[in-house]
């Protein structure tokens, strides 16, 4: 029993985390609650759809057994196009493995040097910090400077 009360403990602390990692705005909270039930933000930051994508994406799991709304979904498909849309920035210093992959184009060995380096020396300030990290393709960060926010 007490390792079960453990596990759902370490979750919640995850969840947070995860929760903290996205942007404020509207719908964030209900994004939380419908999203981050079933899975981390890694699947929701790696894509970058329109937002009707956002809203099919959303219906579909829906389908597969998400609890929400019609209102509760729009509200989650205008804040995930909002910032993650087709046009949107990486945010890099709360960007996961998956996003720094799909978005940036990084290798896996790429990915995992960007969140280490992260870890140990804090958040980046501009692009050309990004291009000290060890391991790093520096021309994959400067074609992609301008997607980037800090």
């Amino acid at each position: 029993m007490l390792i079960l009360i453990a596990a759902a403990s370490m979750a919640i602390a995850a969840d947070d985390e995860e929760a903290k990692a996205l942007p404020d705005g509207p719908g964030k909270d209900v994004t939380v609650t419908v999203c981050l039930s079933c899975h981390g933000t890694g699947n929701i930051r790696k894509r970058r759809l329109t937002k009707e994508g956002w809203a099919e994406k959303v219906a579909d799991m829906v389908d597969r057994g998400a609890e929400a709304t019609e209102s509760q979904q729009a509200t989650v498909a205008d804040y995930l196009a909002q910032n993650f849309g087709q046009n949107s920035k990486l945010r890099i210093n709360t960007a996961p493995f998956e996003e720094l992959r799909s978005v940036l184009g990084l290798s896996v060995e790429e990915s995992k040097a960007v969140l280490s380096y992260r870890k140990d020396n804090g958040d980046f300030k501009s692009w050309e910090d990004l291009v000290k990290v060890p391991g790093l393709d520096a021309k994959k960060i400067e074609t992609k400077k301008e997607s980037i926010v800090f």
